[in-house]
């Protein structure tokens, strides 16, 4: 009877699996925002100065991801708001619209 007690409470200590972090719709604080564009704190409050869409709510600043990511598309002369990558995130699509559209580039200038 012990035996079976001691092989029950080795399954009962493993580790759940993580769970994949949802992405927020508000960023709040400048830790949020400079995380999300992989930059540090101070290139965020500086980009933020030069332009960057960010709000002011209280003592906190405020922003939306997607709106971000439109700002750094218009930024990068795309037409398309940038995928900004961060862990445990499928990349296959955008990297298939990338080439689809460095492949198209190529197809433009060959004509000329």
């Amino acid at each position: 009877m012990n035996a079976m007690k001691t092989t029950t409470q080795k399954f009962k200590k493993s580790r759940p699996t993580p769970k994949q972090k949802a992405r927020p719709d508000r960023l709040k604080g400048w830790t949020q925002i400079a995380h999300f564009l992989g930059q540090p704190v101070a290139v965020a409050q500086r980009w933020a100065r030069s332009g960057m869409p960010v709000v002011r709510e209280g003592r906190f600043m405020t922003a939306s991801p997607e709106v971000l990511s439109r700002y750094l598309g218009r930024e990068a002369g795309l037409d398309v708001p940038v995928h900004i990558a961060s862990e445990n995130m499928d990349l296959s699509a955008d990297l298939k619209r990338a080439l689809s559209y460095a492949r198209g580039g190529n197809k433009a200038k060959k004509r000329r």
